[in-house]
């Protein structure tokens, strides 16, 4: 038992890989549709160009590294994240969009889309237009390479707007040196006038000492605000330019193929994936692997009939032509096999649920034993939702009525089972004879109760070859585990892709309480291309004409 379970949790990557080629015109349509979208989605997109400049930062604090260094003064040193954080700041956001309204190599349209770009995402504080990356020195705290990338919808534009960003970085870094500069530049400057105030309140005189001192001052403040002024044009802070940007020769987006090619494969990934899904939870039977954990042997898989051959012509004829004759064999054979040594056997066809296929099966069946000259009896026992004349009508319309036992008597197996001794059967084909069920009775089981099938079948069955009981599902009603206790034969009938496993395993559960020989079970409506995979096509040889 615990091996059986463990058998029924183990993935089979063959059934997995059924169910995924079973629903491959889909995912490949899915993914054709997907890509065929995106590609042209993508090139209705406007063409969008990225350009990059690069910085150099050395932000060392070591010796050799002070303000004032071999007479240059350096701008202090920067912490982490205080350059992309100044990229964002209006210190350096303003002066570029002054600089990019001034820029006549950028068309209007386009400088006016990127001013108003720019000037949303620094309010939102969330740069997209431009981006900063970098690549710093892992000892070495803020050293490193600044990589200022910009977008536009020309390559001449976001060129021009990389190098624009570029220098105003630099400007704003070289400005920060500049302050304590310009800070003591005034402070010179208020000294000067305030001793040319001095200077020019008194009188000359070549004895007067206070003039001469004011005299020396003077031209002391004038040499340190001459030194400041020097030291302005030695300015250097923490960046400084590595490469300018060069104008892309190809856009960075949109791109409709690499585009499509990515929407499709992401596309076949996820139906993939959706199909394998389905596939491990659907528990329907599709195959003989399906239902060998439930001990039985599959006597045949019967093909689908397309619906408008069964409407225009009739079950009987639509199988014919459909060439199931292959299938049907299968199913005689087995048939006889399972019920050998058994004289005019008695077999009833049922299923778990309405609608699996059976009655159409029952008739089918019927129909290949008479066509090899066998005699078959079929009685339509579902009293509450009989078929079986409403199936062979449209094959034979002008059906006769031969006497079965006694005279006149019963026409109906409702009618038939109270009163065995006196029944008629329609002859509907050449050696197929049926009994029909008659009028719908929701009280069914009151009948079976009644009814005596050992001396019913014992009667009827002397004159045919084989006795097909088209019983009502074994789920839906008991009156199948009440007639199935009087049969040579049960076989179960599934519907390909719908009867539900765990259906099955209950049906079985209940026959096998009430004492039903299970011969097999019979796949129906099948589907030929997937159970391809199954078995060998052998298609008659076409003849070669001279």
């Amino acid at each position: 038992m615990t091996e059986r379970r463990e058998s029924e949790q183990e993935i089979d990557l063959s059934a997995l890989w059924r169910g995924i080629r079973r629903r491959l015109p889909w995912i490949l349509g899915s993914a054709a549709l997907v890509g065929a979208g995106t590609y042209l989605w993508s090139k209705q997109q406007p063409t969008v160009y990225s350009a990059s400049a690069y910085l150099i930062s050395s932000n060392g604090n070591g010796a050799g590294n002070s303000p004032l260094d071999g007479g240059i003064v350096r701008a202090s040193p920067l912490p982490d994240g205080a350059i992309p954080q100044a990229l964002q700041s209006t210190q350096v956001m303003e002066p570029l969009l002054r600089s990019l309204r001034a820029e006549p190599s950028i068309p209007l349209q386009e400088r006016e889309r990127l001013i108003s770009d720019l000037t949303k995402e620094m309010r939102a504080q969330k740069m997209k237009t431009i981006s900063l990356t970098s690549r710093l020195e892992q000892y070495n705290s803020g050293s490193g390479i600044y990589t200022i990338s910009a977008k536009a919808r020309t390559a001449e534009a976001a060129a021009k707007l990389a190098n624009l960003t570029s220098r105003n970085l630099l400007t704003w870094d070289k400005g920060r040196a500049l302050e304590n500069l310009n800070r003591a530049e005034a402070g010179f400057r208020a000294q000067l006038a305030q001793t040319e105030q001095q200077i020019a309140a008194r009188p000359a005189s070549a004895n007067d000492i206070e003039r001469q001192t004011l005299l020396a001052k003077r031209a002391s403040v004038l040499g340190s605000l001459s030194n400041i002024l020097v030291l302005k044009n030695s300015v250097a802070g923490v960046l400084s330019p590595l490469s300018d940007a060069v104008v892309p020769l190809q856009p960075d987006s949109p791109k409709p193929l690499r585009n499509a090619v990515l929407a499709g494969l992401l596309t076949l990934l996820l139906g993939g994936g959706i199909a394998a899904l389905r596939t491990l939870l659907d528990r329907t039977i599709r195959s003989e692997d399906d239902v060998l954990a439930l001990g039985l042997p599959t006597l045949t898989s019967i093909p689908r009939l397309r619906q408008r051959d069964v409407v225009m012509q009739g079950i009987v004829r639509a199988a014919r032509q459909a060439g199931l004759y292959e299938a049907i064999g299968f199913l005689r054979v087995n048939l006889l096999g399972s019920l050998k040594g058994v004289q005019h056997p008695v077999v009833m066809l049922t299923s778990t649920a309405p609608g699996e296929g059976k009655s159409s099966l029952t008739a089918a069946l019927a129909d290949g034993f008479a066509s090899s000259g066998q005699r078959v009896l079929i009685i339509d026992a579902d009293l509450r939702r009989g078929t079986q004349e409403a199936v062979w009508q449209k094959f034979n319309e002008t059906g006769q009525w031969r006497q079965l036992t006694g005279s006149g008597g019963a026409r109906t197996t409702r009618e038939a089972l109270l009163n065995p001794d006196n029944v008629q059967v329609l002859q509907v084909e050449e050696n197929v004879d049926m009994l029909p069920a008659g009028q719908s009775l929701h009280d069914s089981l009151s009948i079976v109760n009644q009814a005596n099938f050992d001396r019913a079948f014992g009667l009827w069955k002397q004159q045919y070859d084989l006795v097909i009981i088209d019983s009502a599902p074994l789920l839906a009603l008991a009156d199948g585990l009440m007639i199935g206790k009087h049969v040579d034969g049960v076989v179960m009938v599934a519907e390909f892709g719908r009867t539900d496993l765990n259906a099955v395993k209950s049906a079985l559960r209940r026959a096998e309480r009430g004492g039903l020989k299970i011969l097999g079970i019979v796949i129906n409506k099948a589907n030929v291309k997937e159970n391809e995979a199954y078995g060998y096509s052998y298609a008659p040889r076409r003849e070669v004409k001279a």
